[in-house]
């Protein structure tokens, strides 16, 4: 993410990514750039990783749905290479219903920047993953099918501050599901290496028949709790911007190493 990959900023920030999760009328779906739904074209530094301990999770007029505790690693075996993957544990409330919990969909991805920023153009780079349904989707766990994601991310920093975006569209197979499209764009001010914040706004087409289309804005940012690791944060209170009423938030730990 590149929450902190500005110039003054070491440790980055990928929830996503992120996300904030993005779950909808009961249909868990994945994780963008922490803590953030966009995400940014920065890799993970040549061996170098990074860990996320996190929770995020959507509540709506159906109930709630989320993911936590859920792990994320993130690992640079090459330059300008990332490997990626994320391991959740997945809640569901419906709101007449029973609690059900288990793991979700497993995430996997590989983050490749094929543009470095320069004076007059920004990091490009793409990001696919797949969804793997391991999530038991008859409990409302997991999405039931596999799902792709083919996106494009663009970063730009002047000064401190920090405007990446880009989008992506979704391969979304299953009875009752339609692929979709993502786009975002999130303005970050850097008050140090390690101290940011941010807001994003982002819209996505319906995912399911049943779905709506969403266009939200999430207000979130980092703090340091040592050289090396940050408490991360994100919130969508259902502003308003579209008719979809709902509250979705993000919470976690991220370690570099």
């Amino acid at each position: 993410m590149a929450k902190h990959h500005h110039p003054l900023v070491t440790i980055k920030v990928r929830l996503l990514g992120g996300l904030i999760i993005a779950v909808v009328v009961g249909r868990i779906t994945a994780i963008a750039g922490p803590p953030f739904r966009t995400d940014d074209p920065i890799p993970v530094g040549f061996r170098h990783g990074e860990i996320y301990s996190f929770s995020a999770a959507v509540a709506d007029a159906s109930g709630i749905n989320g993911i936590g505790p859920a792990f994320e690693f993130n690992y640079g075996p090459l330059r300008n290479v990332q490997l990626h993957i994320v391991l959740p544990l997945a809640f569901s409330k419906p709101r007449s219903g029973p609690m059900e919990t288990g793991y979700g969909d497993t995430e996997l991805g590989v983050k490749y920047r094929f543009v470095e920023q320069t004076d007059d153009l920004p990091d490009i780079a793409t990001f696919p993953f797949v969804e793997v349904p391991t999530g038991n989707a008859t409990r409302g766990l997991g999405n039931g099918k596999v799902q792709i994601y083919l996106p494009v991310w663009l970063q730009k920093d002047v000064g401190n501050w920090t405007v990446y975006g880009g989008g992506g569209y979704w391969i979304n197979r299953g009875v009752g599901n339609r692929n979709w499209n993502f786009s975002g764009v999130l303005v970050q001010y850097n008050f140090s290496n390690n101290f940011y914040l941010g807001a994003e706004l982002f819209h996505q087409t319906a995912s399911t028949d049943s779905a709506p289309r969403i266009t939200g804005l999430h207000i979130g940012g980092g703090v340091p709790v040592g050289n090396d690791s940050q408490v991360m944060f994100s919130a969508d209170p259902g502003n308003g911007i579209t008719s979809y009423k709902h509250f979705a938030y993000y919470i976690g730990y991220y370690h570099e190493f």
